[in-house]
């Protein structure tokens, strides 16, 4: 399949938060944190012209002429954002590019950042799916995470997103300092109850610089215990397999093949996508790249004329041979490995770590403690 055929996809990052998660390395900023220079009022002009800077680049490679099957909007929170501002950026995506007749289009939101009003006006707009950052069913997890929600509202936007229309997918969190086995479950079930089309749920990870990580080293909360996650993992696999929801990739359900987010699945098979916004990564032909993360410099650079790329990095064919393995090895189809390796898999079968079918053919398919231990096998394969 040639670069032009191939599946495109826009993500456009909304840096913007009104209140910044103690576990979140992420590359977003609260008002106090973006000072003068950066302005959330005039965010969606600057991302509209850095489209247009975009289709620039795109005839220059030779790689234009291709319609967008996904768009999603991340951050940060986009629904800070006026709904008039996401349809505007939306709209630049559809006039530049055109989407497909079933384009996916994907904003992730607060729960406490949208209204019945808003969610119905971001389906006029064309959007189709909204994923909410639920995180946890429990108020004192909630709080470990600093999440400003209450775990009340969440029943309601779900219901306002399915009046208007909308799929709805809920993210989770598991492995919060203090929560226990029983409030993890509580959470899962609290979700199944709302009868979501997908469910996300991350292991949490504490990364240095956060506010939670300097918590940790100060005594104030326990670090990750990755038993304590593994067990979470498997509670929540079991609760959604039993309830219908099918895992597609490690740590992605669908209640159907259909509801699965294909604008994820792109990046875990290596399509090319555009990334707008600070701190936004891109994917064409073999090639890496990625803006300057800082809102203000982003639109200097923008307002400029100038594409606001930091740094650019080409693949070699071994780098993509191997992100082929880290990547696909997470999907549910499994990964068809190189013969050369293909010695490895009994073995992988033995310890449980692959299933044994598809192994027997030359795909590689995680079982469940597979994807406690991916790690594990595409150490195996690459080395």
């Amino acid at each position: 399949m040639s670069a032009a055929s191939s599946a495109f996809g826009v993500y456009l990052h909304v840096p913007f938060c009104s209140v910044r998660c103690g576990y979140c390395d992420f590359n977003t900023y609260t008002a106090t944190e973006l000072g003068g220079g950066a302005s959330q009022m005039s965010y969606a002009r600057t991302a509209v012209t850095e489209i247009a800077l975009a289709e620039a680049e795109l005839q220059r490679r030779g790689l234009a002429g291709r319609e967008v099957s996904t768009v999603f909007f991340g951050g940060g929170t986009p629904t800070l954002l006026p709904t008039a501002d996401l349809a505007a950026m939306l709209g630049a995506v559809a006039s530049t590019w055109g989407l497909a007749r079933d384009a996916e289009i994907t904003t992730e939101a607060n729960p406490d950042s949208v209204g019945r009003s808003d969610l119905a006006d971001l389906r006029a707009a064309g959007f189709t799916r909204v994923s909410f950052g639920m995180q946890s069913a429990v108020p004192h997890v909630l709080a470990t995470l600093d999440r400003t929600h209450d775990p009340e509202r969440v029943p309601q936007v779900v219901a306002w997103a399915r009046e208007a229309g909308l799929a709805v997918s809920l993210d989770l969190i598991y492995g919060t300092p203090g929560e226990s086995v029983e409030d993890w479950r509580r959470s899962v079930q609290a979700v199944l109850a709302l009868e979501p089309d997908h469910v996300s749920a991350y292991a949490l990870t504490i990364e240095p610089g956060t506010k939670m990580h300097a918590r940790v080293r100060r005594g104030d909360l326990p670090g990750v215990d990755g038993d304590d996650q593994a067990t979470k993992y498997e509670v929540a696999d079991t609760l959604l397999e039993q309830a219908g929801y099918g895992w597609y990739e490690i740590s992605n359900w669908a209640r159907s093949p259909e509801q699965r987010c294909r604008h994820n699945i792109a990046y875990w098979s290596s399509e090319d996508w555009w990334g707008v916004g600070p701190g936004a990564h891109s994917h064409l032909a073999g090639q890496r790249f990625w803006n300057v993360k800082h809102p203000r410099a982003y639109a200097q650079r923008v307002e400029a004329g100038e594409l606001p790329i930091a740094e650019t990095e080409s693949l070699t064919s071994e780098q993509i041979a191997d992100e082929r393995v880290l990547l696909g090895i997470r999907l549910v189809e499994g990964l068809p490995v190189d013969p050369a390796v293909r010695h490895l898999l009994p073995a992988m079968v033995e310890e449980d770590l692959l299933d044994a079918v598809p192994a027997a053919s030359g795909v590689a398919r995680l079982t469940r403690r597979g994807r406690l231990l991916a790690d594990t096998v595409v150490g195996r394969l690459v080395s």
